[in-house]
């Protein structure tokens, strides 16, 4: 069942395209994280879709209807960006308020507990710190036992601490068959929590897959080696040197070290293994965006007919 649906999306904000035409499917029990960097279109595409902005083009429908319908809106749960408490209630009190809109909410504690605030609960929202405030403001998504949960950056600003408290809330929300749909700019939190990742760029789907496909998606490898100079080599989408070591992405890994060796480069410690979502995400929004330039001077461009749309998954 598609719980939430984005049919050839567009929004403007006068010469500002920041969607467009996007097609995005989130299905009951998907656990969906949407990548993408700033600017590209992650926090219209979730306002659109709560139906706190009206498309320019196209269409957004929430549980099969309205987004705007009260109806609709009643079984979702949304963090937004920046949320606003209001400073003299407790943060009992802001629980319990937003529990009374929902026929069946969580138990003040048993929720409070569940994101680390349970000694918090006689405190003004005004005297807590950010990461508190924040982690309150996700409790309050799922205060009414919502059946989608839409989360815009919901970790920023937490230690490491407060950001696995609040995965191990969004995992069990996940487990006992609830469906979320989340940004970050964390990715290793995209790469912990989501099943599917969507990728976006300039305002459209880049990717849409699972995070494993999304890697074979860019086809590249990363080769990391200890060596004073490089000269230039083909087939490297792209590079950075980190305290001594130099990291490639290339296309293939092989020809790569067969190339050193035929340029009579000294290197050691030679290491090849799969490329993580991080670097994944940089090398398609590259395709996308401006392109990054490797040792060997080409664009990451070039590896653009690797880094194509997967299109939709197939329904379980």
């Amino acid at each position: 069942m598609i719980l939430a649906r984005a049919d050839q999306l567009s929004r403007r904000y006068g010469d500002v395209l920041a969607l467009d035409r996007v097609d995005l499917d989130v299905r009951a029990g998907e656990l969906v994280g949407l990548l993408g960097p700033n600017g590209a279109g992650k926090s219209t595409l979730l306002n659109l879709l709560v139906g706190l902005r009206r498309p320019t083009a196209g269409r957004v429908e929430l549980f099969g209807g309205d987004p705007r319908d009260p109806a609709s809106r009643r079984r979702i749960g949304v963090t937004p960006q920046e949320t606003g408490l209001p400073g003299t209630l407790r943060v009992g009190e802001v629980v319990d308020f937003v529990s009374a809109h929902h026929p069946d909410p969580v138990p003040r504690a048993e929720l409070l507990d569940r994101f680390g605030l349970g000694e918090l609960a006689r405190r003004q929202t005004g005297g807590l710190s950010g990461g508190q405030r924040r982690r309150l403001a996700v409790a309050l998504a799922f205060a009414g036992r919502p059946r989608l949960v839409l989360l815009d950056e919901p970790t920023t600003g937490l230690d490491v601490e407060a950001r696995h408290t609040l995965w191990e809330a969004i995992r069990a929300f996940h487990d006992d068959g609830g469906t979320v749909l989340l940004t970050s700019h964390y990715l290793e939190e995209v790469e912990a929590l989501a099943r599917r990742v969507v990728v976006i760029g300039q305002g459209r789907v880049l990717a849409d897959d699972t995070v494993d496909a999304i890697r074979d998606i860019v086809g590249v490898r990363r080769v990391s080696l200890l060596a004073d100079r490089l000269p230039a080599l083909p087939g490297v989408v792209r590079s950075e040197r980190v305290d001594g070591r130099t990291h490639l992405l290339t296309t293939d890994a092989d020809q790569l070290v067969r190339d050193l060796v035929t340029a009579g480069v000294a290197f050691k410690d030679l290491e090849v293994r799969p490329t993580s979502l991080e670097e994944a995400f940089l090398a398609i929004t590259a395709t996308g965006g401006q392109p990054s330039t490797d040792v060997g001077g080409r664009s990451a461009a070039a590896a653009g007919s690797t880094a194509t749309a997967a299109g939709r998954p197939t329904p379980a």
